[in-house]
């Protein structure tokens, strides 16, 4: 349709000239040249739409033929496309179908091996009841000549029967005569004294209860008490509980104190310790049982004294300022002692309780040169023991740092310390050994008792703590003689700077039935007349000796 447009069209638009130029030769009739020469256009014209229109004909055929090439080609690459997506997915149901195939041979063939395995089991039993059944027999006949022989027996048995029920009844007879009782009375005098017997042994036996159920009390309140005292470490002594600061002249108390007392009110209120201001000459006393709380208060008073600007705006101020500035140290300490141990990989809030063991104390000992020693103890002893010197030392350190929470989270600071290392992620060896060097909880670990142990060596020795050497010496003297009183102890030796008493007895005079009584009277008089920190451990030893002499 196209191509008939392309050749009619130059030949209408021909045509249409050619009326048109005849119809002005023959309206005008004027000018017959002109006449002549617009026939001579209008042919002009024709010839050149007869070549366009061969021309135009001659480009649509070449055009037509290009597009069925490329139509061809098409169907040939699309016959080609769908070709290849046949051969996919025949290849593809293939491999599904050997697959199937595959997984079916190996259920037929696990199916084979279940079904000779269950021939086999069923042979196995035949043959098993086969042998039962002989066995059966056998037993069937062993039984009928048991049962003959029993009844055999069994005659012989009831007249023996009848000749010791007679026996029986004459020596009844005889005893009643002898006795001058009746059967009844007999046993009513037996059944009175079998009664009182048991409630004679019941008796000592509450009494036994009774006093290990003191004795367990008293340990248990005394261990209360001592972790209460080791968590607040309020040692009643000056030296823990107050500081003193030197001013360079008397008129500065009057300026401490302010106006009707307010700016000591203020700084009291801001620091949460007591001012003491007296007669002391140049010198103003801070008095408070939180040793950071009183070096917040040092340091604030020492700033507003060189500031000269005291009054209670400025006091809030400035004690607020050093709080944050010795919390940034408390950290600044906690990884630096962490370094100076070789510990990595510690959690911030741990860092933190580190820091804050710097001003702590356990009975005159400062907790954080306490726990690094205990951590180098730890570590040393694990690595002569081959156990991990490392996770011994880091466990070590962090054992007392429950003593650094706030005293407002009640619990034994060994399980606190437990608590706080298990919420950090610390290794669970290292939370049994924090939790349990105080015997709260079950030691799980060789490592825990290693940290145990040091504990008591850094603790215990003497010079470790606040007492001098001849309260040290009076107590272990009182010790061995307490343990000395007791009858039958030999000899007594107050050992591990009086944390343990071994007592060595006679071995005539006390017997394994009094040895243990003798240790809980021994430990009963210590916790009644003694003072001591932490707990004594009391050793009874009983040996026996054979000596002979070679002539």
């Amino acid at each position: 349709m196209n191509l008939e447009l392309y050749i009619l069209l130059p030949v209408l638009v021909a045509l249409c000239l050619l009326t048109f130029f005849l119809g002005w030769y023959l309206n005008s009739k004027a000018n017959k040249s002109k006449i002549d020469g617009a026939e001579n256009i209008a042919k002009k014209i024709i010839s050149d739409a007869d070549s366009k229109s061969r021309d135009t004909i001659t480009i649509a055929e070449k055009r037509a033929k290009e597009l069925l090439q490329d139509a061809e080609k098409a169907s040939q690459n699309l016959k080609k496309e769908k070709l290849l997506e046949v051969k996919d997915e025949f290849y593809k149901r293939k491999l599904k179908f050997d697959e199937e195939v595959k997984d079916r041979e190996k259920n037929v063939v696990e199916d084979e091996k279940k079904l000779k395995t269950e021939k086999d089991l069923l042979e196995k039993i035949k043959s098993g009841l086969t042998e039962t059944e002989e066995k059966l027999k056998k037993f069937e006949k062993e039984l009928v000549l048991k049962s003959e022989e029993a009844a055999v027996k069994a005659e012989k048995a009831d007249s023996m029967i009848l000749q010791y029920s007679e026996i029986l009844e004459e020596q009844k007879n005889k005893l009643q005569r002898i006795s001058g009782l009746t059967e009844e009375e007999a046993k009513k005098i037996l059944f009175e004294n079998l009664i009182n017997e048991a409630k004679i042994e019941a008796a000592h036996k509450i009494q036994e209860i009774r006093e290990e159920t003191k004795l367990e009390c008293n340990r248990i309140s005394k261990n209360i008490v001592i972790q209460a005292i080791q968590r607040t470490a309020s040692d009643h002594s000056v030296e823990t509980t107050v500081s003193v600061l030197q001013i360079n002249s008397d008129e500065l108390k009057g300026r401490i104190i302010g106006k009707e007392g307010r700016n000591i009110r203020a700084f009291e209120a801001a620091t949460g310790v007591d001012i003491i201001v007296d007669d002391t000459p140049e010198a103003i006393i801070i008095s408070g049982f939180d040793p950071f709380r009183r070096e917040i208060a040092r340091v604030s008073m020492e700033r507003l004294i060189a500031d000269g600007r005291i009054h209670p705006a400025r006091i809030e101020e400035i004690v607020e300022k050093v709080q944050k500035e010795l919390i940034e140290e408390l950290i600044r300490l906690g990884e630096t002692t962490l370094i100076d141990m070789g510990i990595q990989g510690v959690h911030r809030d741990i860092i933190t309780l580190i820091g804050r063991m710097k001003y702590r104390s356990s009975y005159g000992q400062n907790i954080l040169n306490h726990s690094i020693e205990v951590g180098h103890l730890a570590g040393i002893m694990a690595a002569e023991l081959g156990l991990d010197a490392q996770m011994a030392k880091r466990a070590g350190l962090l054992h007392d740092m429950g003593k650094t929470i706030d005293r407002s989270i009640e619990g034994p600071h060994a399980i606190l310390g437990y608590e706080v290392a298990k919420r950090c992620k610390e290794h669970p060896i290292i939370c049994n050994a924090i939790g349990a060097h105080h015997d709260e909880m079950p030691m799980e670990h060789p490592i825990s008792i290693l940290v145990q142990a040091a504990d008591s060596i850094s603790g215990a020795r003497p010079g470790a703590r606040r007492e001098s050497i001849e309260a040290y010496s009076k107590r272990l003297e009182k010790l061995e003689t307490i343990a000395t009183s007791f009858e039958g102890v030999a000899k007594t030796y107050a050992i591990q700077a009086g944390r343990e008493v071994r007592v060595i007895v006679e071995q005539d005079k006390i017997n394994d039935m009094t040895q243990d009584q003798l240790a809980s009277d021994i430990a009963h008089k210590i916790q009644e007349e003694m003072e001591y920190p932490g707990q004594i451990k009391v050793n009874v030893i009983r040996e026996r000796r054979s000596i002979a002499y070679a002539k």
